[in-house]
């Protein structure tokens, strides 16, 4: 029997990257998946695909910072596939200016995306969840939420994401509902396609691990934090999945020196 035979997961920013290879780990499980995600033709194509292969699947487009279009998926979850089992938050953005050239347009963006779409995320799915008798949240946060880093929108976004994570285990627990955040390293995704190979190669070095990662090392702790038997006691935890990057601290300023260059190769 596989862990998650039964089981609905949804999956934010599944139509492609890290929440494409956690929908395709999920529904090797067993479970169904709702792909959540605004990029319609790739969600539509992969739900498809897995529809094809014999998996329960479907797609559904949101815009995550909207309370009301995640009542309506919410009511649609119910309405197909009667419960909800696991929600990860993994719709995120990105800006890599720092603090002193932030214009407040584009950081409001970033937190209201990778902050703000979790939160009204956990908002409208614990209800169902928790009427199922609980289940697992997962937000995808970043090293950046447990370092310093030099884009500041985006590590705001992501340390509040982290904060957010230990308030809502907190509050949830009496739901049966375990809440954790990952923070991934340095991954091959679609988030970093303008940056040459050889600068994230450069960035990975930093850790001990010294490599990119696939998203597919980001997933399997996604689906393990999804099992119950596997992290029934797991809460409020924030798990790095990074190669040791942030173990690697007293090499920080290499790191940002690297970062420095990445900002070149984007300009």
């Amino acid at each position: 029997m596989r862990r998650l035979d039964g089981k609905v997961a949804l999956i934010t920013g599944a139509s492609g990257g890290q929440g494409e290879a956690e929908a395709r780990l999920f529904v090797a499980e067993g479970a169904a998946v709702v792909i959540a995600d605004v990029l319609v033709a790739p969600g539509e194509a992969l739900a498809a695909e897995l529809v094809a292969a014999g998996h329960r699947a479907v797609f559904v487009e949101i815009d995550v910072t909207d309370p009301a279009a995640w009542a309506t998926v919410v009511a649609r979850v119910e309405a197909e596939l009667g419960r909800l089992d696991v929600l990860v938050n993994n719709a995120g953005v990105s800006d890599r200016r720092g603090v002193a050239e932030q214009p407040q347009d584009a950081f409001d963006r970033v937190v209201d995306v990778n902050l703000w779409g979790p939160v009204a995320g956990m908002q409208a799915c614990a209800p169902l969840m928790a009427r199922g008798g609980g289940g697992s949240i997962v937000n995808v946060s970043s090293i950046a939420g447990l370092t310093g880093y030099d884009a500041a929108g985006y590590t705001s976004s992501k340390w509040g994401l982290r904060g957010v994570t230990k308030t809502a285990a907190l509050e949830l627990a009496p739901f049966g509902i375990r809440v954790n955040s990952v923070h991934p390293g340095v991954i091959l995704t679609p988030m970093l396609a303008n940056v040459s190979r050889e600068v994230v190669d450069r960035f990975a070095r930093v850790a001990a691990d010294p490599r990119a990662a696939a998203p597919e090392e980001v997933a399997h702790t996604v689906v393990h934090l999804s099992i119950e038997e596997l992290s029934s006691f797991t809460t409020g935890a924030e798990i790095a999945i990074d190669g040791g990057f942030v173990a690697a601290g007293a090499h920080r300023a290499q790191a940002l020196r690297v970062a420095q260059l990445m900002e070149e190769s984007d300009a």
